[in-house]
């Protein structure tokens, strides 16, 4: 990378690296799931997926799922870049924390208003998924201190062939960030990074990571026992007012990357469809490649 870039790049990274926000929703009344609504980014000189993503507190692998035809490390100036800011609410009741793997979403359903908020995480990578679970928030920890499993000091220096230290303090080099939440007595924790690239990714060892200012709202606004679910939910549908037939595919979770992406579909999904011919040319292209956008179906 040359010098000019390389200034470029590094500039642009430090004036968008904190400039996450969450997203905030109004809850949709009765059954209607919809929340959100599509943004558009023109690309600009010096724009990249990772630094687009930050600005409009999304995932990574979401906006490279929603824009596939675009290069995510170097867009082509004056692209329309499509940011997955439409969204269903998961099958689930609406209270709490809620996880939904195949999308990288977090959800959080405010018992004191109706509204929801909407994160991008980074969950376990392959060999190491996060697990489907119900649980709560046990603990809070600021500046925690990371102490990784001995199964993890094992993987490491079979990796790496370098030892990994037992305990890592507070700092730059902490994986865990500035705050972490604990789930029941598990292992595993809701916390910060300082590799902000996962976000949005399958990339940490089982645990949720998320942006260090998003963590930070959700250590100052979540009381501790918030209940806590982690769903796998790839497929989301709903009947939009009784009327409107809206449906959100993404990539279903796998520990082994299949030759061609395929989806199952469920008993609820062919019932949601139906015989229609039309709504099935419109899903199609979508189920052999998801983009995790919301589709309604229509007979045009």
């Amino acid at each position: 990378m040359n010098r000019p870039y390389l200034y470029i790049f590094f500039i642009t990274f430090i004036f968008t690296a904190f400039n996450s926000v969450s997203a905030e929703y109004a809850l949709p009344k009765g059954k209607d799931r919809l929340i959100g609504e599509l943004q558009y980014h023109q690309v600009k000189k010096g724009d990249y997926f990772q630094q687009i993503a930050e600005q409009y507190n999304v995932g990574f692998l979401a906006l490279m799922a929603a824009n596939p035809a675009i290069d995510p490390f170097l867009p082509e100036e004056g692209s329309q870049v499509v940011i997955p800011t439409a969204m269903l609410l998961p099958f689930v009741r609406r209270e709490g924390i809620v996880v939904n793997l195949p999308e990288l979403r977090l959800y959080y359903f405010d018992p004191n208003e109706d509204k929801v908020h909407v994160f991008p995480v980074g969950i376990g990578r392959q060999g190491l998924a996060t697990p489907v679970a119900t649980s709560y928030i046990s603990e809070k920890r600021e500046d925690p201190v990371w102490r990784p499993t001995k199964a993890m000091r094992e993987r490491y220096f079979e990796e790496n062939g370098v030892e990994l230290a037992k305990e890592v303090p507070p700092g730059p080099e902490n994986p865990f960030g500035k705050y972490a939440l604990r789930l029941g007595t598990s292992e595993y924790l809701i916390h910060g990074t300082n590799k902000r690239f996962g976000i949005g990714m399958r990339a940490s060892s089982g645990c949720i990571r998320m942006y260090d200012e998003d963590i930070k709202w959700m250590y100052e606004n979540i009381p501790l026992k918030t209940k806590v679910r982690i769903v796998d939910q790839p497929i989301k549908m709903s009947y939009e007012r009784g009327k409107k037939q809206l449906i959100e595919i993404h990539e279903p979770l796998t520990e082994k990357e299949p030759d061609i992406p395929t989806i199952k579909l469920a008993d609820a999904v062919q019932r949601f469809v139906g015989s229609n011919r039309h709504y099935w040319q419109q899903l199609l292209p979508v189920i052999e490649q998801p983009q995790g956008l919301v589709i309604e179906l229509s007979e045009e």
